[in-house]
């Protein structure tokens, strides 16, 4: 599935292009008075990326949920395309909750300047003070299945490398992300005497034109 975010002009209403592997496209509007801020959206793909989250927002609509937020462009829907769409909202309501949690956690680590993990670990604390427990006195992080401080620390990186990466942006151009996401390569065998040189990312974002 491929994901485009137009960079438009400011204080105007965002929108992403959802290529589906069937080949259905829609159009997902996103929150109005877009700015220089990463997309309300693009910050949950970015943080379900990085957490390896296949059951959230954007793994949803890849098995075939469509939100409110979701227009039809083109491509032929499957037969039962809505009863599939309303079944999967409703067997997977709580782990798309979860999935809202860790985009607004990473979020909060992301705004901390270079946190300790004591520090994230507050901020989950705070995040979590919220959440509904069916047993009292258990861990909200345990129910939530949370991941531990460190990889937060890291999503909540790639959430602001993105983040400046999108407001470097001009108007019209776009950012293009492929889901799911390329599994991590496997380390490379280490040669004596010899570096490792880092290589990019698989599945990241291109810059390009937009087309129309």
């Amino acid at each position: 599935m491929r994901v485009t975010f137009p960079r438009l002009a400011d204080h105007s209403r965002g929108y992403a292009v959802i290529e589906r592997d069937d080949g259905v496209i829609y159009r997902m509007d996103g929150f109005a008075n877009v700015t220089a801020k990463i997309p309300h959206d693009l910050r949950h793909l970015i943080v379900e990326r990085e957490l390896r989250v296949g059951d959230g927002i954007f793994g949803a609509i890849a098995a075939g949920t469509v939100w409110t937020s979701m227009e039809h462009l083109r491509g032929r829907r499957p037969p039962h395309a809505a009863d599939r769409s309303q079944e999967l909202k409703r067997t997977q309501r709580d782990r798309v909750r979860r999935a809202e949690l860790l985009a607004n956690l990473v979020e909060a680590v992301a705004a901390l300047d270079n946190p300790s993990l004591e520090e994230v670990r507050q901020v989950t604390r705070r995040k979590l003070s919220a959440v509904p427990l069916a047993e009292p006195g258990a861990d909200p992080a345990a129910v939530m299945e949370l991941p531990p401080p460190e990889v937060l620390v890291a999503a909540a990186n790639a959430l602001q490398v993105e983040t400046a990466r999108w407001a470097r942006l001009r108007v019209g151009d776009e950012l293009v992300y492929e889901w799911p996401p390329a599994p991590p390569a496997p380390p490379a065998p280490a040669v004596r005497g010899l570096h490792a040189v880092p290589r990019p990312r698989d599945g990241g974002p291109t810059r390009q034109p937009h087309q129309r």
